[in-house]
């Protein structure tokens, strides 16, 4: 008995120590003084005073055309050689989903079922996740968080990475439904290929069908009784949420993009990997994009090897609304600034690469009112890096803001370092 006392108490310990507690609101009016302004909309101020009061940007001028007064401010930040840019922002993850990988009680990122639209992923978004720190640093700082599983996975809902629950982390709650359209064809570890999807038309058809059910329901104003799977579905028929639709070959993506037209509703293409060969029915059906991550291979052998570098350039040319995620574990997500940087070196202009982290993604999101640039009224969410944050070796984040509220960004791995840093310097 005593043993099984010594254990919880050390758990607790444990626990105390994993939680971060979450910075208070903001109480004075901040000046960023003599950093290069990545606004996010592919503008840039290269000498800027960025003031903030109350979680909200108050303004953003050319600090060399205006006469400063640092009494004007309660704290005024000297930023100056370095850079800011907006909050980050990553969709289509599963962090605070997922803690450890091979821990099945760590897991709560999926559900038993097939056709989930009523599965919430936000009340199993864990704010004390370990990893969340780690992805702050590199100046994510929101997130759109979802589940995974069968046909249709469930609601996602955006997240603002400094909260003490779920309730204070959520920034657009139930915003979309995920959903992953049948593959044409499958890989078989097998015959270590692609091998044609022999249901492939049947599991088209059952999609098709529940989602003539579901706008049926949608439609019916005598219902006796709910349906709750339904019930979340009506969103999609009204407009009031979006669909995210997972899809990667070319002939599936305008099969899918007519298919769900009979309903209304414009999907979000997640994933996309051959969108560039459709760029243009997709700008015409006005069809917006969250890109696979630069860091992979392409689809087939006869593609070009650097032909997820290009992409995202390729979809800008033809004037896709696109953005980047990471499509992998959460661990993964930290390096989704990293992703835009390599789209750089393929020839897109590096300020459509801040948008594609910024501005593109909330576009896409629907959260662009208020937050994805830095515009006056919009949230103070930005961070401060003394180098290009695009960049492995010039992305060090300093000073970071969520809602105006200065966050810590210190984490599991900083302290790590700084732990065997002090045993090998020893040694010396």
């Amino acid at each position: 008995m005593k043993i099984l006392n010594i254990i919880l108490f050390m758990c607790c310990v444990w626990s105390i120590n994993a939680q971060q507690t979450p910075a208070p609101a903001q109480s004075q009016s901040i000046g960023i003084l003599g950093a290069t302004a990545h606004i996010g909309n592919g503008e840039v101020i290269a000498n800027s005073l960025i003031t903030f009061e109350n979680g909200k940007i108050t303004s953003v001028v050319d600090a060399s055309k205006i006469r400063i007064n640092k009494n004007d401010f309660g704290k005024l930040i000297d930023a100056t050689g370095k850079h800011v840019y907006p909050g980050f922002i990553a969709p289509n993850t599963e962090l605070g989903l997922v803690e450890i990988g091979a821990v099945r009680a760590t897991r709560d990122n999926r559900e038993i079922g097939f056709m989930n639209p009523h599965i919430r992923s936000i009340i199993a978004y864990n704010t004390d996740s370990k990893v969340t720190p780690t992805i702050r640093s590199n100046g994510v700082l929101m997130a759109q968080v979802r589940p995974i599983g069968g046909r249709i996975d469930g609601q996602s809902t955006i997240v603002q990475l400094d909260a003490w629950n779920w309730e204070d982390a959520a920034y657009a709650m139930d915003e979309g439904i995920y959903v992953d359209y049948p593959a044409m064809f499958r890989w078989s570890w097998r015959t270590r290929s692609l091998d044609k999807n022999k249901d492939y038309d049947k599991q088209l058809k059952e999609l098709e069908d529940y989602f003539k059910e579901a706008q049926a329901y949608a439609k019916n104003k005598k219902l006796t009784s709910k349906n709750l799977k339904f019930e979340a579905m009506r969103g999609l028929f009204d407009g009031s949420k979006k669909m995210y639709l997972q899809v990667d070959m070319a002939k599936s993506i305008t099969e899918s993009v007519l298919l769900f037209k009979q309903f209304n509703i414009t999907p979000v293409i997640v994933g996309g990997s051959e969108s560039w060969l459709v760029a243009d029915f997709l700008k015409k059906n006005n069809v917006p994009v969250i890109v696979s991550r630069t860091h992979d291979l392409p689809n087939h052998e006869d593609s070009h090897i650097d032909q997820t570098f290009k992409t995202p350039r390729m979809l800008q040319d033809a004037g896709v609304l696109w953005c980047l995620q990471m499509d992998d574990s959460p661990y993964q997500v930290r390096n989704l600034p990293f992703q835009a940087g390599h789209a750089v070196g393929f020839g897109l202009d590096k300020e459509l690469a801040v948008s594609s982290l910024t501005l593109n993604t909330a576009k896409i999101l629907g959260i662009d009112a208020t937050t994805g640039s830095l515009e006056k009224g919009k949230d103070a969410t930005l961070f401060i890096s003394t180098g290009d944050a695009l960049d492995y070796i010039g992305n060090n984040v300093e000073h970071a803001f969520i809602q105006g509220r200065e966050i810590d960004l210190n984490n599991k791995q900083k302290e790590l370092y700084e732990k065997f840093k002090k045993k090998y310097e020893g040694q010396k």
